[in-house]
């Protein structure tokens, strides 16, 4: 079984991110960059399974500049077995990147596709489900466990009220949720292994997508700085503060 993961360039999430002074854009010089944690995961669930002797081959795929092999050499070293970019310039959005992921799919033909649920740059939890719409897939969504029976996918979604189950035809999509598991840290052997791990990079207009920017990012803001909090010496006190000051009873 052949197994696709993509994986996403971002700020790493340990980086206190700021605004441009113009509000124009995030400032990203000098930020150190990773993989999108929830991709990480889903790397890690894809190695998972070919080590369980489910899947044959783990092939991770990302969009953007040449930057990004950064990130693909890194799943490589976490145990994908090659990787493809799909070059791109400047930020493309979650439907342009479903596209250029079903172009992709067309050409490898996976029976999984395992994506992170959302980014933590943009948070638009959108692409697997424009994904599974666009190239006729089943999709399981939030999964926190994936199991793999011949042609079944049983996968536990998480969702408002605990938990759901659902079973999936393959070729399926699965979405990868916060508790799926733990990824693992690259080894210096791997990393260096992965330096000659094939990586083949496309065009957009090799997988027949054509790249437009429906959406204009208007301004960029940090959000309010909170007041720091008071103590108070007795509930009488409290009851007038919240009454006369904060006005919520």
């Amino acid at each position: 079984m052949k197994v696709l993961v993509a994986v996403k360039r971002v700020v790493d999430y340990n980086v206190k991110v700021r605004a441009k002074a113009d509000g124009s854009d995030v400032d990203l010089n000098n930020v150190k960059m990773s993989i999108n944690p929830f991709c990480e995961i889903a790397v890690e669930e894809a190695v998972r399974l070919k080590e369980a002797g489910v899947a044959t081959e783990v092939i991770a795929v990302s969009i953007g500049d040449k930057a990004c092999q950064e990130q693909i050499r890194t799943a490589l070293a976490l145990g994908a077995d090659r990787g493809i970019q799909v070059e791109t310039d400047g930020p493309v959005e979650p439907l342009v990147v479903a596209k250029l992921l079903k172009g992709v799919v067309e050409k490898e033909e996976p029976q999984l596709v395992i994506l992170g649920k959302q980014s933590i740059d943009g948070d638009n939890n959108q692409t697997g489900q424009m994904l599974g719409a666009l190239a006729g897939m089943a999709q399981g969504t939030f999964a926190s466990e994936v199991k793999v029976d011949g042609d079944q996918v049983q996968v536990t979604r998480e969702v408002d009220g605990g938990l759901q189950t659902v079973s999936l035809k393959l070729p399926a999509i699965v979405t990868t949720d916060l508790r799926l598991n733990e990824p693992r840290y690259a080894s210096l052997p791997n990393i260096m292994k992965a330096k000659k791990k094939q990586l083949d990079v496309y065009s957009p207009a090799d997988l027949g997508v054509e790249v437009k920017q429906h959406l204009t990012l208007v301004k960029v803001e940090p959000p309010a700085e909170r007041q720091a909090g008071i103590k108070v010496e007795s509930v009488d006190e409290l009851v007038d503060k919240l009454k006369n000051e904060a006005k919520v009873i």
